[in-house]
């Protein structure tokens, strides 16, 4: 097993995508492109090759904004709504913590994937505890957030990860809650 972590500018392998997309793409009838997103550049990726094939990816990205964003298939992942401008409310996760008051510089882990035949070995949580570390070394960031689809709410709240807010619809994905993380 390799792990490689590539930072933003860095050139990835076509079959990084290729996973990304057999994994999170053609299951929903996209079409071949719509794994490419347009910020990849900027974003932190992390993938697991397994006798010299990429079996597992993912990435993480610095929040700008309030971290919602339109993916090519047309899916609209909204704001992650703390990080909004002008929130005086104070809210709590699911484990009744209230989320602090410095969020910033604030990251957000998107299309993570592995091969089917490759789950539940740990590729996914290698990735994930990668991509955090990178994050908090090159941006120093704060906190994490990400769009969870509910199959994979367990596996992020096995990685440190807390849920919070109502469960909503991503168009032309599924059901997702949000989940946040103190990196």
């Amino acid at each position: 097993m390799n792990l490689v972590v590539a930072l933003p500018g860095e050139v990835l392998p076509q079959e990084y995508f290729d996973v990304r997309y057999e994994v999170l793409r053609k299951p929903l009838g996209s079409p071949r492109g719509s794994e490419l997103l347009s910020d990849d550049n900027t974003a932190i990726h992390a993938y697991i090759s397994f006798y010299d094939k990429i079996v597992a990816v993912g990435r993480i990205q610095l929040i700008v904004g309030d971290g919602s964003v339109k993916d090519p298939v047309g899916s609209n992942c909204p704001a992650f709504e703390l990080l909004s401008d002008g929130i005086k409310t104070v809210l709590t996760d699911d484990k009744g913590q209230p989320f602090a008051s410095n969020l910033r510089p604030a990251v957000q882990v998107r299309q993570m994937g592995t091969l089917p035949e490759f789950q539940g070995k740990g590729f996914a949580a290698k990735i994930l505890f990668a991509l955090e570390e990178a994050a908090k070394q090159n941006w120093n960031a704060r906190t994490g957030w990400l769009q969870a689809r509910l199959a994979a709410i367990a596996f992020y709240k096995k990685c440190g990860w807390t849920s919070y807010g109502v469960e909503y619809e991503v168009n032309k994905v599924g059901a997702h809650r949000s989940m946040w993380k103190k990196l």
